[in-house]
């Protein structure tokens, strides 16, 4: 490091402390449960400071580019309408609350997905690995040994605190094993497929399971089909997501028998489906502008609750609707919905056009959140945004032929720290 000039190691060194701050995610998430929002926000920064220390105006441009693209500015359209609702929010405390959780966390993925491929050292996804490794057999054996180590901290002891770090571990697995194993590691990627997929079986998250199946299903059917194939079925799936959403609590009421009820009694199925059926009276009642970004929470304070009928009103008080897509119908109505539904298609069109191999690596990606969407989490929740965000990351990232940066006018090659230069 000593012969560089002292502009080129401070970039390099940024871009070294950045990535490995994104490497350790998997381990900061299984210690602390919400901490990813503040490991991905902080490895934007060292990226986006090294990228203004490098090129101030090529990096602007660089971050800038993609909102001037249809599917940038829908994204921008999309927070512009999420602003507006919260003018006819009835808990505009809430509103701004989910906003500022929202909004900073998206920023800070973007940057990183836009700034961190191609500007990671070598050494970067074999850290990951022994990251994403050590955190797939901690929760193991916590949970296999009841959680000493939060009884030992006077830590909240359930076997649902992992929940979040196992939905964590299902995004990011797939993209850093294809990662892993174009650049030569193939027992790495298999240990990491192996570990996380332990992880989130023994997890008692049903969501990250299902989100596992779902996205191995969809990477296969990529890999093994021709590639509009693959992409029609996301793109069908997807759209049937949105389209679907406000009447999926009466479909469910009416084909899914008592039996399967009983099956999935540890997950709450029916107490799902009421909920369901109860947001989407809300949507039927006033599809056009929703109750407002961020209100699920308070669902119940609505102005549309009180002319829900009254069987159905008492679900509006459990948090959120358990389906995102259906959370953005009740709280942005039919403008969020359709502006939400245009972004995933271009974004749908846009994994078409990469190669192959980063093609059925995405798709599978699209395909676990998809599955995570139906059934789990609300949907402007910053711990999930993040860990989606990294995955993307190293989604791009496989993409990028090692030491090539993604820059315009990146630093050189010889810029790049080694493992032995972080101890310098």
């Amino acid at each position: 490091m000593s012969g560089l000039p002292p502009r080129s190691e401070t970039v390099a060194r940024l871009r070294a402390a950045g990535a490995v701050t994104l490497a350790i995610l998997p381990v900061a998430m299984a210690l602390a449960n919400r901490s990813s929002p503040t490991v991905v926000g902080l490895a934007a920064l060292f990226f986006l400071v090294a990228g203004l220390i490098e090129d101030v105006r090529g990096t602007m441009r660089f971050v800038g580019k993609p909102l001037t693209t249809p599917i940038g500015l829908t994204a921008l359209g999309f927070v512009v309408w999420s602003l507006a609702s919260i003018t006819w929010s009835p808990v505009e405390d809430l509103s701004w609350r989910s906003l500022e959780e929202f909004l900073p966390t998206v920023t800070g993925a973007y940057l990183l997905a836009r700034l961190a491929p191609g500007n990671m050292p070598a050494f970067t996804p074999r850290l990951a690995a022994w990251s994403i490794t050590v955190a797939g057999l901690y929760i193991v054996v916590a949970l296999a040994t009841h959680l000493p180590l939060h009884r030992a901290m006077g830590s909240r002891v359930a076997l649902f605190v992992f929940n979040r770090p196992a939905l964590t571990i299902l995004p990011v697995m797939g993209p850093l094993a294809y990662l892993l194993y174009r650049r030569g590691h193939g027992i790495a990627a298999l240990l990491v497929l192996v570990i996380s997929t332990g992880a989130i079986l023994r997890s008692i998250s049903g969501a990250a399971a299902m989100g596992l199946a779902a996205g191995a299903v969809t990477a296969f059917i990529a890999v093994l089909t021709p590639r509009r194939v693959g992409q029609a079925i996301v793109g069908a799936v997807l759209a049937l997501a949105f389209i679907l959403a406000p009447v999926e609590g009466d479909i469910l009421q009416k084909v899914m028998p008592d039996a399967v009820h009983e099956r999935l009694v540890q997950s709450s199925s029916r107490a799902r489906v009421a909920i369901a059926r109860s947001f989407g009276a809300a949507v039927a009642l006033d599809p056009w502008q929703g109750a407002g970004f961020g209100t699920s929470a308070r669902f119940i304070e609505t102005p549309v609750a009180a002319r829900i009928e009254p069987g159905l009103r008492p679900m509006l008080a459990v948090g959120h609707p358990h389906n995102i897509f259906l959370q953005i119908w009740a709280e942005l109505g039919i403008v969020g919905a359709a502006l939400a539904g245009a972004i995933l298609m271009m974004m749908v069109a846009l994994i078409g056009r990469l190669p192959r191999g980063e093609c059925a690596v995405a798709l599978g990606l699209v395909g676990s959140c998809t599955a995570v969407a139906f059934v789990e989490h609300g949907a402007w929740q910053g711990w999930w945004i993040a860990a989606v965000g990294a995955a993307i990351t190293w989604t791009r990232e496989a993409g990028m032929d090692p030491g090539r940066s993604c820059l315009p006018q990146a630093a050189s090659a010889s810029t790049r720290l080694r493992p032995e230069d972080l101890a310098r």
